[in-house]
């Protein structure tokens, strides 16, 4: 599927890089909550969504993702709802490195972390995962972690995956699915079941595959173009 893609004009101020409208102004995105509590977010995340919302060891999910990407060395990696720069956990700082999200605060802190853990190449856009600047066919291998639930437009975010990826490119993703969900505590945004998943994959013209691990409610999943 082609689609047409907006032609962003683009500005860099301290480190971060911002979409720019028709008028040349920095294109804001919708706020979000991390912008006000970024410094909370990796407490939040260990302390409260991992075993109280999903029900699932934020231990164990990094050492699954550790083992997912080991091997991977030199590609041109994009992760989509970036965080504050949680990648530098697993992935190699070989690997040439572009980060998505919409709040500056997380992004900010994402900068420090890259820059402390040594990543030669690494770029970060205020942005929107389901409307990035970034060019058709520019990335190996995408990722997006624990946020596909946020997304108001599903459909759009996979087509925007399906855009950024090369040909052989693969999509690697975690997100909560309601089948697997133990606790009583709500989990936030629209969760869709992994028969649903697949469903809006594969109508995109990827191959789902979901990955044989299992942390509470997380699904793990690749996405793979098909031929």
């Amino acid at each position: 599927m082609n689609r047409d893609k907006e032609v962003f004009s683009l500005i860099q101020k301290k480190g971060l890089i911002y979409q720019l409208d028709e008028k040349g102004r920095i294109v804001r995105q919708k706020p979000w909550l991390g912008d006000l509590f970024a410094f909370v977010y990796d407490s939040a995340m260990a302390n409260n969504v991992f075993p109280k919302k999903f029900g699932a060891s934020m231990v164990k999910h990094y050492e699954i993702l550790r083992s997912l990407f080991r091997d991977v060395t030199d590609k041109e990696i994009v992760e989509l709802a970036a965080g504050n720069g949680d990648a530098v956990r697993f992935l190699n700082p070989e690997n040439q490195y572009s980060g998505v999200d919409i709040s500056t605060g997380l992004l900010r802190q994402a900068k420090r972390k890259f820059e402390a853990f040594g990543f030669r190449e690494c770029t970060l856009y205020v942005a929107d995962a389901a409307s990035t600047p970034l060019a058709d066919h520019c990335c190996d291998i995408a990722i997006c972690n624990l946020s596909m639930n946020f997304f108001d437009d599903c459909e759009a975010f996979i087509a925007e995956v399906r855009q950024i990826l090369k040909g052989n490119g693969v999509f690697y993703a975690s997100v909560p699915v309601p089948e697997r969900k133990t606790t009583k505590s709500v989990i936030h945004g629209t969760l869709f079941s992994e028969d649903e998943l697949k469903e809006k994959f594969t109508r995109h013209h990827f191959l789902f595959e979901p990955l044989p691990h299992h942390n509470g409610a997380l699904l793990y999943f690749t996405a793979r173009l098909a031929e």
